[in-house]
C-alpha cells in the first residue's frame, strides 16, 4: 500500500507518519475453539474453507501449532504477552491480568501503530485496551452485568428489540446443536464481520493499522445459519474416534448438555459435528469478506495476515467434549501466515505456539523482540518441541503437562502420575497409547527425562529425582502471574 501525504518540511510529527508508512499493516484473524483438521488445508475433505485454504495457498500453513494453556483466557495471555504459561501466569482458566511488562497492543501503539480490536477479547474487567486505541466487543457468554453490555448485545437491542440474542436455546458450553432461529444479519459471526468491514471501508488515517477480528464461534453455542447446517446435514462428516484407552470418559459426567465427557449417542454426536461445521464455514466465509475489503482497498500484499485459533474442540473424540486437554483436537490449532516474508504454499513443520505471535507481529513491524517474551518469529522460528500444560479444570484428574515436536507427544498426568505416550506419524488421531509398550520403554524415557528438565526450574513441588513428580493440588497460577 502506498499512502501520500504532503508533510511540512522539519515537522516533527510529520516526519513520524511519513516513516511509519514504510510498516506493513499487520491484521490479526482469530476464531474461537477452531480445531486445526476442521480445515480444507489441513486434509479435511469434508469441510468448506475457501478463504482459509486461500491464505494457506498465499502463504505458509504451520503444521504444528499449539496452545500451550488450551482454554480461552490462558490461551489469550499468551496471544497478549508473547509469553509461556509459567512467565505469564497462567498455568489454568483463570483471568488475564489487568497489566503485563508487554502487551501486543500497547507495544504497537507505542511504534506508531493505530491499534482497534474486534471481537471477543475475554479480558477482565472487558472494557481494559491493554494498548488498543478502541474495541468493538463481542463477549459470547459474559452478558450484561449492572457496569457492562457487550456492543454486540447493546447493537443487537436497537437492531431488534423485541428479540432474545439467546432465542435458539444452546448453553455455551453445551454439545448439543440447532441451526440460528434468527435472521442471519442478527448473527454475532456476521456482525464481528460487518464492523470488521467498515473500519477497513473507512479508515483513512495516516499511520499503518493493528487490526485484530477475534470472532467468539465456531465455540458453542454450535448456532450456523440453516444455510450452513443444511450444507452439512447429510454430508461424510469426520466420525468421532476414541482410544481403548478413553473408555473411562465414555460414561456421561453429568445430565446436564455442558458434559465434559460422555457419550450421548451416535445421532447426538453427528448433530453436534454438523452445527459445529457449519459455524466454522460460516465463520470462513465471513473472514472472505474481511479479506475482500482489504484486496479492495488495495492493501493485501502490503499487509501481514495471521489466522489462529485460541485452542481447539473435541466434538466428541475419545468422548470428551469442549477443550482443556492435552490432545490434538483441543491442543492443536490452526496457525496461517501471509503477507511479506511469507513463502507461499509452504508447510511448516516446526512447533509452533501461541506466544509466537506477538514476536510475529514485532519483527514485521520492524521492532525488537523484548526479552520478556519466549515466543520466536513464526517465520523464522527453530525449536525442538514445545510445551503444553493445563491446571485443574472440570475435575481433579483433568490436570497435566504434556510436550511435543508435532511427531510424538508426552503427557503427564499430574493427579496421579500415570503416563501417556503418542506417535501422532504414524497415528494422528492418538488412539494407541504406547507408555506402556516395552518396545517403547527407551522414547518414553528420553520424553520424561525432557519434561524433569523443563518442570525442575519451578522447584522441588514439580520434580523429584529426575523425574516429574504427581501435584495433586491446584496450582492456577505461577509465581510470576502479576497482581
Amino acid at each position: 500500500m502506498t499512502r501520500r501525504t504532503f508533510l511540512a518540511s522539519g515537522s516533527a510529527p510529520a516526519l513520524l507518519r511519513a516513516a511509519s508508512r514504510s510498516k506493513p499493516n499487520l491484521l490479526l484473524l482469530m476464531a474461537d475453539q477452531h480445531r486445526a483438521d476442521w480445515m480444507g488445508c489441513d486434509g479435511n475433505r469434508a469441510i468448506h474453507t475457501p478463504n482459509l485454504d486461500r491464505l494457506a495457498r498465499d502463504g505458509v500453513r504451520f503444521a504444528h501449532a499449539y496452545s500451550s494453556t488450551p482454554t480461552c483466557t490462558p490461551a489469550r495471555a499468551a496471544l497478549l504477552t508473547g509469553m509461556s504459561p509459567w512467565r505469564h501466569g497462567m498455568l489454568g482458566y483463570a483471568q488475564v491480568a489487568r497489566s503485563y511488562p508487554v502487551e501486543m497492543p500497547r507495544r504497537l501503539r507505542e511504534a506508531g501503530y493505530y491499534t482497534h480490536g474486534i471481537g471477543k477479547m475475554h479480558w477482565t474487567p472487558q472494557r481494559n485496551l491493554h494498548g488498543f486505541h478502541s474495541t468493538l466487543l463481542d463477549e459470547s457468554g459474559r452478558v450484561e452485568s449492572p457496569d457492562f453490555r457487550s456492543d454486540y448485545r447493546s447493537w443487537f437491542a436497537s437492531e431488534a428489540p423485541n428479540l432474545n440474542p439467546d432465542a435458539t436455546g444452546i448453553g455455551w458450553n453445551d454439545y448439543t446443536a440447532r441451526p440460528y432461529v434468527l435472521p442471519e444479519r442478527l448473527h454475532p459471526t456476521r456482525w464481528t464481520a460487518d464492523s470488521a468491514v467498515h473500519f477497513l471501508e473507512g479508515y483513512q488515517r495516516p499511520e499503518p493499522f493493528f487490526l485484530k477480528v477475534s470472532f467468539a464461534r465456531p465455540h458453542s453455542p454450535y448456532d450456523p445459519p440453516n444455510r450452513w447446517w443444511e450444507r452439512y446435514e447429510n454430508a461424510t462428516l469426520p466420525p468421532a474416534r476414541a482410544g481403548a484407552w478413553a473408555d473411562r470418559f465414555c460414561t456421561r459426567s453429568g445430565p446436564a448438555d455442558d458434559m465434559w465427557h460422555g457419550d450421548p449417542g451416535d445421532a447426538a454426536v453427528r448433530r453436534a459435528r454438523v452445527g459445529y461445521s457449519g459455524s466454522v464455514s460460516f465463520v470462513d466465509e465471513q473472514l472472505g469478506r474481511v479479506l475482500e475489503a482489504l484486496d479492495k482497498r488495495g492493501w493485501t500484499n502490503d499487509t501481514l495476515i495471521v489466522y489462529l485459533s485460541d485452542h481447539g474442540d473435541m466434538t466428541g473424540d475419545h468422548w470428551l467434549w469442549r477443550k482443556s486437554y492435552a490432545y490434538q483436537p483441543s491442543a492443536r490449532i490452526p496457525m496461517l501466515v501471509r503477507g511479506p516474508g511469507a513463502q507461499a504454499g509452504s508447510v511448516n513443520q516446526t512447533p509452533v505456539e501461541i506466544r509466537d505471535i506477538l514476536p510475529t507481529l514485532l519483527t514485521a513491524a520492524g521492532l525488537a523482540v523484548p526479552e520478556a517474551c519466549d515466543g520466536q518469529n513464526l517465520l523464522t522460528a527453530r525449536r525442538e518441541w514445545i510445551d503444553l500444560e493445563h491446571d485443574v479444570c472440570y475435575d481433579a484428574t483433568n490436570h497435566w503437562t504434556a510436550l511435543t515436536d508435532g511427531r510424538h507427544k508426552y503427557i503427564f498426568h499430574a493427579y496421579d502420575g500415570a503416563e501417556q505416550l503418542f506417535d501422532l506419524t504414524a497415528d494422528p488421531h492418538e488412539l494407541n497409547d504406547l507408555s506402556g509398550d516395552s518396545a517403547h520403554a527407551p522414547l518414553l524415557g528420553r520424553w520424561r527425562s525432557r519434561m524433569a528438565s523443563h518442570l525442575e526450574p519451578r522447584g522441588p513441588e514439580w520434580t523429584l529425582n529426575g523425574r516429574p513428580r504427581p501435584r495433586p493440588k491446584k496450582m492456577p497460577f505461577s509465581p510470576n502471574y502479576p497482581a
